[in-house]
């Protein structure tokens, strides 16, 4: 995955119709070819631009957005959000096939909740509570999980959290199918998650905290 200006949109993981019938082919066309697409034409065409910003990776521009002219700062977080949201969220599904739980994230899981079915409640209202548009996520916050939330393209990132997980719920991704109902959306997701990068994130952003406290 490129993460230096000029940004591509690097191909699915898995076919256009892998994760029938639980997300539809066209949404998952439309979702990769077109949205995120767009985002990555808008972000290209403004560092053409800014030249001094080409060296930044799309995470710096994440964290270091206010760091950036008042000009260029919300056109960029929001450009550069998109980005990284999309393919954070592409990157964790699989076809339903593949969707195994991990015993391990699940006891990961079980030492910040009750328990599985608790997490995946709290989860879900959290997915349903979003005013508009935004993401739901899972995030590692001081070496403990945590759900959050975030509006339009922002990321919990410039908050000091990791994620590693997160669910789209702008209406682009389950119109189609659910309408404007977000609630079967989020039950059909849960169908095509990949438990096991779930587990390779949690571990990253635990190595990366001893490693930046040692």
């Amino acid at each position: 995955m490129n993460d230096y200006y000029p940004f591509i949109n690097t191909p699915l993981p898995y076919a256009y119709d892998a994760l029938e019938p639980y997300i539809d082919q066209k949404t998952m066309y439309l979702h990769h070819d077109c949205h995120l697409q767009t985002y990555i034409d808008n972000l290209n065409a403004i560092l053409k631009e800014h030249p001094d910003l080409q060296t930044w990776s799309l995470k710096e521009f994440l964290y270091r957005w206010p760091d950036l002219p008042p000009s260029l700062q919300i056109p960029i977080r929001n450009q550069a959000g998109g980005v990284f949201n999309h393919r954070f969220f592409f990157e964790e599904m699989a076809p339903p096939e593949e969707s195994y739980i991990d015993l391990d994230i699940v006891k990961e899981i079980e030492k910040n909740f009750t328990d599985l079915n608790d997490f995946l409640d709290q989860l879900r209202q959290a997915a349903l509570s979003v005013f508009g548009s935004g993401y739901a996520w899972v995030v590692v916050e001081q070496g403990k999980l945590k759900i959050t939330t975030t509006a339009n393209q922002n990321t919990p990132i410039d908050e000091n959290m990791t994620p590693i997980l997160n669910l789209d719920v702008w209406e682009h991704a389950y119109y189609l199918k659910h309408y404007n109902l977000r609630s079967p959306y989020f039950d059909d997701w849960l169908h095509v998650i990949r438990w096991d990068i779930l587990k390779q994130r949690f571990h990253e952003a635990m190595s990366s905290k001893t490693e930046s406290s040692s």
